[in-house]
């Protein structure tokens, strides 16, 4: 079974979180949701989230891969906590895979892994990312660096996710069953 370790700040952003987690484990991953410091973890929207551990339980380097959500409060500590960016490196650097949303990618910039990678990010936090190039795309893959965009595009991060495990049937499964896939094929009818 694969394994996903997912970090989490207060001022994290629930759907962010959420969305992916679900997908995730709806693919079949086993997911870990590591809190910074206490397992109550506050979101940007002040909903509570009970994380199944804490990071100084580590190490958590059994993982197939991290992924951070984003929320400018929560990736900003994420940037800025030593031990959060430990992790980002090792996952680098084991080949491993390294997912971040939102702002989050700014954690990624930080911990020096993006040099020679394209990502992308919120709009709002463009001008942070320095080392990698940048693309407007919705999902952007760069060998084993997956990023995205925002809240909006949650699901999508998280069925690309479950491809770049190898887990495209599953990725397709849950596509259907939670009828994204009807979605996309009928976006026309879709108001916004």
């Amino acid at each position: 079974m694969k394994r996903f370790l997912v970090l989490l700040a207060n001022g994290f952003e629930e759907t962010e979180a959420v969305t992916v987690i679900d997908v995730l484990r709806r693919g079949g991953v086993e997911v870990v949701l590591c809190a910074l410091d206490d397992k109550r973890v506050e979101g940007s929207r002040h909903i509570v989230v009970q994380a199944d551990t804490t990071i100084d339980s580590g190490p958590f380097t059994d993982f197939d891969g991290i992924y951070l959500p984003g929320g400018a409060k929560g990736a900003a500590t994420l940037r800025d906590d030593e031990r959060a960016q430990k992790l980002i490196r090792y996952y680098k650097e084991k080949g491993r895979k390294v997912a971040a949303i939102c702002a989050a990618p700014i954690a990624l910039e930080r911990a020096g892994i993006l040099k020679g990678e394209t990502v992308t990010s919120n709009p709002d936090f463009r001008s942070h990312i320095k080392d990698a190039d940048y693309s407007e795309d919705p999902v952007v893959v760069s060998g084993n660096i997956i990023t995205s965009r925002a809240a909006g595009t949650a699901l999508p991060i998280g069925l690309e996710i479950l491809r770049q495990l190898g887990l495209k049937e599953e990725a397709k499964q849950v596509s259907r069953d939670m009828l994204f896939d009807f979605l996309m094929n009928n976006r026309e009818k879709v108001k916004a």
